[in-house]
């Protein structure tokens, strides 16, 4: 399992005593709860959200009553791998097969594989691939890391700045705390312009952890070795492993992953999830699975 290493951020200067009588304020404030929300609502949950506001009850609240609005209409935990699949052909989003030396889960994302036009699919695939990379997460632990590949990467790349948008605004205001650290590798030039564009969009704390990262440049080596192994860390970021996807055993992992992620939620499927190569997720014996709000 992955190690926890817990990091307090935004924490009030008195300490946890505080901390804990702010929580004990915004669940009395949100009052009683049911259903899904009372599943997503746990103690770790709802201090990301006091996190993402700086520990203020009030705008605590707030947001987490969007985000109540978001998941009832949006239903980002009914998503299942054969309603993107297609999206991710290319492999250009996935959760990496190894994590780092924090222990979190780590995404890859590969923008010069973009292989669609369709907005709201680009964005329904990426909020899938962001609740398994929470479904996954060890009991405890709350953050993810980002790899970002630049290989391929052009202006015909079909990525609009609203998508962008869309995205950041989905990840700041929906999975709070959710982002440990996002390493832009080796970006070309013509994303400076476009990269200038979306960070208006990007809250100050989520500014901070994005990191641009080179590899001629010794603080960049050195900030990789010092999160990731590099015997497990794909060549395209430094590392020396081969990065390869291989999109049927990716499926064939997600469509297990379907079958936990229905079991956490106490959601009946009235069908089984398909996968490219005929085999059905629901003939797979559910896991033990971690916290998906931990």
């Amino acid at each position: 399992m992955f190690l926890l290493r817990r990091q307090n951020q935004n924490q009030p200067e008195n300490g946890s005593s505080n901390n804990d009588a702010k929580l004990a304020e915004l669940k009395a404030a949100i009052g009683p709860l049911s259903g899904r929300r009372l599943k997503y609502c746990t103690d770790a949950c709802l201090k990301r959200y006091l996190e993402a506001r700086n520990w203020n009850v009030d705008k605590a609240k707030k947001m987490l009553e969007e985000s109540f609005k978001w998941r009832s209409t949006y239903k980002p935990e009914e998503i299942r791998w054969a309603e993107v699949a297609h999206e991710g052909e290319t492999g250009k989003v996935s959760r990496a097969n190894f994590h780092d030396r924090l222990g979190r889960t780590v995404l890859i994302m590969r923008p010069g594989m973009q292989n669609t036009a369709s907005e709201e699919n680009n964005i329904k695939h990426l909020v899938y691939l962001l609740e398994n990379a929470v479904l996954n997460l060890s009991e405890g632990q709350e953050q993810m890391s980002w790899l970002i590949d630049f290989s391929g990467f052009s202006f015909s790349t079909k990525l609009s700045i609203k998508t962008a948008r869309d995205i950041i605004h989905i990840l700041q205001n929906h999975y709070p705390e959710r982002l440990g650290i996002a390493f832009l590798y080796n970006p070309p030039r013509i994303f400076q312009a476009f990269f200038k564009a979306v960070k208006y969009f990007l809250d100050p704390k989520t500014a901070q952890k994005v990191k641009f990262v080179y590899p001629n440049n010794k603080d960049s080596v050195e900030l990789m070795k010092s999160l990731f192994d590099m015997d497990n860390l794909p060549s395209e970021f430094g590392g020396k492993a081969t990065l390869e996807y291989d999109h049927e055993e990716f499926s064939r992992l997600m469509t297990e992953d379907d079958v936990k992620t229905a079991k956490f939620w106490g959601l009946v499927d009235e069908k089984p999830f398909p996968t490219k190569n005929g085999h059905s997720g629901a003939e797979v014996a559910p896991e033990p699975v971690a916290s998906i709000v931990s």
